[in-house]
């Protein structure tokens, strides 16, 4: 998102915030409500145009989600998706792209708040790597002809009673409503909503051996030190990897292994 619609988003994060920090509000309950508003809107493109509508009077817009959802989902979330269709937007699929980013949000700030928000940053890393590696499984939770309780029941059994059940439901709500995204991508998106939830970027460690306690510890504060923010590892084995490690923090690689160095070498000398 870029210009209103970024500015619109960084005001409803704000405000979801405000809400979750209430002990009143059930966070995961008002996830599920901002996954059926999205829905909603994902379907309805005439009333989607309407609520981002720069002629349109931002009060009138928001008495229309009142009137349309006010007695469908909790005080809490109607007032949210009203404030935002009060807002300005680039475009209309901004204001859907970003109630479905509160809707993740409010599935991780429920897991913050009971405790497990690491584990479910690792759960979903691990999932993705589970993903990447069965062609089979990848087939089954993408395949467009499958039906969305068939994934959801395969999911569950691969997921419950295994995985916290915000990782369940933001996997479940990832493969049955993918709007657009490929598996791999929308994991990736999940991966780094959980790390900014406490301020840490996340970084992709692959090394020959798993690393022992201390070792992660160092590179971590290591790369905390590097980037000037709290580091949240995500730990990967692969035998390929000869010696020492590989580092992947967003876009940028520092390649430690001594396989890729090894590679480096032979590319000089036959140039």
């Amino acid at each position: 998102m870029n210009g209103a619609s970024r500015e619109a988003l960084a005001a409803a994060r704000e405000r979801l915030d405000a809400l979750t920090d209430s002990t009143s509000v059930d966070a995961a309950s008002l996830a599920d409500e901002l996954a059926a508003v999205t829905a909603l809107l994902d379907r309805e493109a005439g009333l989607r145009r309407v609520l981002t509508d720069p002629a349109q009077q931002a009060e009138a817009k928001a008495e229309l989600v009142q009137r349309l959802i006010g007695g469908q989902v909790s005080g809490p979330a109607a007032d949210l998706v009203a404030g935002m269709a009060r807002a300005r937007w680039s475009q209309s699929r901004d204001l859907v792209d970003a109630l479905e980013e509160l809707a993740d949000i409010a599935d991780l700030t429920a897991a913050e708040k009971s405790g497990t928000l690491d584990d479910v940053e690792d759960e979903l890393f691990r999932f993705g790597r589970i993903v990447s590696s069965s062609t089979e499984l990848r087939a089954a939770l993408t395949d467009r002809a499958a039906g969305t309780g068939a994934k959801t029941e395969l999911l569950h059994r691969l997921l419950g009673g295994r995985a916290k059940p915000a990782t369940e439901r933001l996997v479940t709500r990832l493969v049955t409503v993918p709007r657009g995204r490929s598996l791999e991508a929308g994991l990736e998106s999940l991966s780094k909503l959980a790390a900014e939830r406490r301020d840490r970027m996340v970084a992709v460690v692959t090394s020959a051996v798993p690393l022992s306690d201390g070792q992660k510890q160092r590179l971590g504060a290591a790369l905390a030190k590097l980037y000037g923010r709290r580091m949240h590892l995500n730990l990967d084995v692969d035998p390929e990897v000869i010696g020492g490690i590989r580092v992947q923090v967003g876009d940028e690689v520092i390649n430690g292994s001594l396989a890729d160095r090894l590679d480096d070498a032979a590319r000089r000398m036959a140039s």
